[in-house]
């Protein structure tokens, strides 16, 4: 049967893809159905069609799945943010297992058997719910010209009017409700993205669940904010429930502006200007204290952070002899973390203010063992081995690493490289040097196992072996999930890979042959 557009079909879905969209067959036509459970009977739309597959979206649930729960927000399905919040906790942790396990074997190219073997069991969360420490809300209007803010739609740019997510820190409604008072008090404007006027573009929130401290930044489409004081008086006025995890109060402790007014996508602006209290806030992390400015880059959901970082660390296997280089280092949360077990500790960040930060945070927690450098980790690396290569000392680590009398001390020579890339991956330069570097384990910390696995067919490929692999669940609802991975120099096949004839030294500059 040849199925058109808007046609209405009767479909038992079966599995779930990337996106967490179910899917199913109908007369052998393979449907990839927006917000149906595996297990469903659903009545679905078409909204798109293939030659052997096609898209649709659910009209009706005729019979639910076991695995189908009542979502919590009633904005779930138009959001696009909670792609599975109508699936049971505990069968969005199986969906999330078998992707990173699928990724790892369809694009990473192992072998089933191999990845049954090193793969763990992913770790969960406690409460799925109210876990963000962070969002941004855009600022706009509806179509009856009413200020509103919320989420966007998903795959547009509509804005749902929701200042109360299930995600979010339950504070951020209060926040929000007293930021459109006041915009509608003074005559601020939002911006709007069809006509780059207006002035309020977004809204960020960041909640120290430690501390209790908040952050309030509005990003803005011009260099100041009029009546100011009226915002800072709104803010500072509510009153929070409950306190921080150290037993404080939850209060304001940051009010900033960021300058945005670039026709872009891209949230925030690079210049920001604190309208009251400090320009950061502090919160607590594996025992450690952390200053964390509007674009540092920490972790979402510190409570599983705890845990992934835990386990980054057991990976490392560290014994206090080690040099480990944290590349995508961040605010330095991993990067001080090794250094509490490490000799010493290299951090390579490219947001400028991310590393003044993490430097503070260095000098705060009193680690004098960690150094941080500004830059891209597919540049610095790259330009730190080659300058590094030639140095005299090269070639006495080399003959010591030859005569089995241990490695170099030197940044060269890395016992253990902790990667955190972006969702992108490693860049393959980067991936290249890592492999020059030859540490004797590389942790690799994911946010998406589809580039994960690409990563990690290029490490094996080069003398790796993988030893262990362990989700953790960050982002209950989202079909997101972290991964840490652990791998091993294969020392049998790294001889085969390398010549040690001094002439090929100095004439490739490096120590790899």
């Amino acid at each position: 049967m040849e199925y058109k557009k808007n046609d209405i079909v009767t479909v038992t879905i079966e599995d779930i893809g990337n996106d967490g969209e179910g899917i199913g067959k109908t007369d052998g036509y393979t449907l990839f159905v927006k917000d149906a459970i595996i297990g469903d009977v659903v009545e679905a739309r078409i909204t798109k069609c293939k030659k052997n597959y096609g898209y649709a979206r659910v009209e009706k649930v005729v019979t639910p799945s076991s695995f189908r729960v009542e979502p919590k927000c009633s904005f779930h399905r138009q959001c696009g943010g909670c792609q599975i919040q109508a699936m049971s906790y505990a069968r969005q942790l199986i969906y999330k297992q078998d992707k990173i396990r699928n990724n790892l074997v369809r694009i990473g190219g192992f072998a089933t058997e191999k990845i049954d073997e090193v793969m763990e069991p992913i770790v969960g969360m406690e409460e799925p719910w109210h876990y963000r420490n962070k969002a941004q809300f855009p600022v706009g209007y509806d179509r009856q010209g009413n200020l509103i803010t919320g989420f966007y739609a998903g795959r547009t740019h509509d804005i749902i009017a929701n200042t109360d997510c299930a995600l979010g820190a339950p504070e951020n409604k209060l926040i929000l409700e007293a930021v459109l008072t006041y915009m509608k008090e003074n005559n601020v404007t939002a911006y709007r993205e069809s006509t780059g006027d207006g002035l309020v573009r977004h809204v960020l929130i960041r909640t120290g669940f430690w501390s209790g401290e908040i952050m309030v930044c509005l990003v803005v489409n011009g260099g100041k904010l009029p009546a100011s004081e009226r915002l800072i008086e709104n803010l500072l006025a509510i009153r929070f429930d409950g306190t921080g995890e150290n037993g404080q109060d939850k209060r304001i402790a940051s009010i900033s502006i960021s300058t945005n007014t670039e026709k872009t996508n891209v949230i925030m602006g690079k210049e920001i200007r604190v309208l009251w209290g400090k320009g950061y806030i502090q919160d607590t992390l594996c025992g450690l204290t952390f200053s964390i400015s509007p674009l540092s880059f920490y972790q979402v959901n510190p409570r599983q952070t705890e845990k992934l970082y835990g386990l980054a660390l057991a990976y490392a296997d560290l014994t206090g002899k080690e040099t480990v280089w944290d590349l995508y280092c961040g605010i330095g949360t991993i990067s001080l973390c090794m250094a509490k077990k490490a000799r010493q500790v290299y951090g390579v960040e490219v947001v400028a203010q991310a590393i003044e930060d993490a430097r503070e945070n260095a000098r705060v927690n009193q680690i004098e063992n960690v150094e941080f450098y500004e830059g891209k980790a597919e540049e610095v690396l790259p330009a730190f081995y080659e300058k590094a290569s030639r140095e005299e000392w090269m070639e006495e680590g080399l003959a010591l690493e030859k005569r089995g009398e241990g490695r170099s001390e030197n940044k060269l020579h890395p016992d253990v490289i902790v990667v955190d890339p972006p969702r992108k991956g490693c860049d393959e330069k980067c991936l290249e040097t890592m492999l020059k570097m030859r540490p004797e384990r590389i942790v690799y910390v994911s946010c998406d196992s589809a580039t994960l696995a690409r990563d990690l067919k290029v490490l094996c490929d080069g003398g790796y072996e993988l030893r262990k692999v362990r989700g953790v669940d960050q982002f209950g609802g989202t079909v997101h999930v972290e991964t840490v991975c652990q791998l091993v120099r294969n020392k049998q096949e790294h001889k085969k890979r390398i010549n040690y004839r001094e002439e090929e030294v100095e004439d490739c500059g490096c120590i790899y042959g």
